[in-house]
């Protein structure tokens, strides 16, 4: 079996039209209905916005894997100079269940998370047909926002006009890159890097929706924590996606609010499945308001491991660990 840490994921890097080509694959997967993903159960003990979640699945296609991935969630961590997020990953061999590798690194569940963004970033922008320069908002920038910043640098490059960046604690330029320095800008409200955004790009822990204003039109509003936007938000979204309604509409998230008090309905949203294999965004105005809310598919995880797995053994990379 092999053993992967942090550093071993680093090592390998952040290619970044290979990693959202990982998650094209897994949601042509899903479009064909070839995955297993069971509804992810949350562990919940003492404070109860600290959690512990199960994610199991299994990814067919090209590349199979079965697997699971345990990850913590504890918010207050950030003030007790320890990671937010703490994750285990164990890819099991589809065809005899055999344990393969051990990712031992909550990065996985960043990249996974950004990578999926950009899945939607260039799908969004390719249905645009504009080649005028983006604004895009980035508001919280911990690991989640940094992982988005250099998704975002890699995928739209000289498309790029500015990013604007807010964050309630102090921003460490240490994680701004300086092929982006330059047009990077910190601003001091989240109003700022929002209200003239292409790209607008929540990456915060909040517990409760702040977000009010009406959104730039024709923007996309990647809505990857979930809890930021006010259920009266949902009148400015023409085009709603879900990476998955069953577990997005749950655990007090933007959506679930949606559904009990707006009357959001599975049907009335789109999934990443059908934006990816139905070319729905080709078909819907320029000017319409995209909202997407990801609450982060095991089948995700699990197939950003197993493209981490070959690319540490073609590498030789990892640590072999005896039966």
């Amino acid at each position: 079996m092999l053993y992967l840490n942090a550093n071993n994921i680093k090592e390998i890097g952040f290619n970044w039209e290979q990693l959202t080509s990982v998650i094209k694959d897994a949601v042509v997967q899903l479009h064909a209905n070839d995955y297993s993903q069971p509804i992810k159960p949350y562990l919940r003990f003492g404070d109860p916005k600290n959690r512990i979640i199960a994610m199991p699945a299994y990814i067919g296609g090209e590349n199979p894997w079965a697997g699971i991935k345990w990850i913590a969630s504890f918010p207050d961590n950030i003030y007790k100079d320890k990671l937010r997020a703490n994750s285990v990953t164990i890819l099991n061999e589809h065809d005899s269940g055999i344990p393969r590798c051990i990712i031992n690194t909550a990065t996985i569940s960043a990249i996974r998370t950004a990578a999926v963004s950009g899945l939607v970033v260039k799908e969004f922008i390719n249905s645009r047909n504009s080649d005028r320069k983006l604004i895009v908002g980035i508001n919280g920038f911990g690991p989640i926002g940094q992982m988005h910043l250099r998704m975002i640098t890699a995928i739209l490059g000289a498309d790029i006009d500015k990013v604007l960046i807010h964050d309630l604690n102090p921003v460490d330029v240490n994680y701004i890159d300086d092929e982006i320095a330059a047009q990077t800008f910190i601003v001091s409200s989240w109003e700022e890097c929002y209200q003239d955004a292409d790209i607008f790009i929540t990456c915060t822990v909040s517990d409760t929706p702040y977000i009010n204003l009406s959104p730039k039109e024709g923007s996309l509003q990647l809505n990857v924590s979930l809890r930021d936007y006010t259920v009266e938000m949902k009148d400015f979204m023409d085009i709603i996606i879900v990476d998955n309604w069953e577990e997005v509409c749950r655990q007090n998230t933007d959506i679930e609010n949606m559904h009990k008090e707006k009357g959001l309905l599975e049907e009335h949203t789109y999934s990443i499945a059908e934006i990816v294999n139905k070319g729905i965004l080709d078909k819907r105005e320029a000017t319409d308001v995209v909202m997407f809310n990801p609450m982060g598919m095991a089948i995700f995880d699990i197939a950003v491991g197993g493209y981490y797995y070959r690319e540490a053994l073609h590498k030789n990379m990892g640590f072999a660990l005896p039966d």
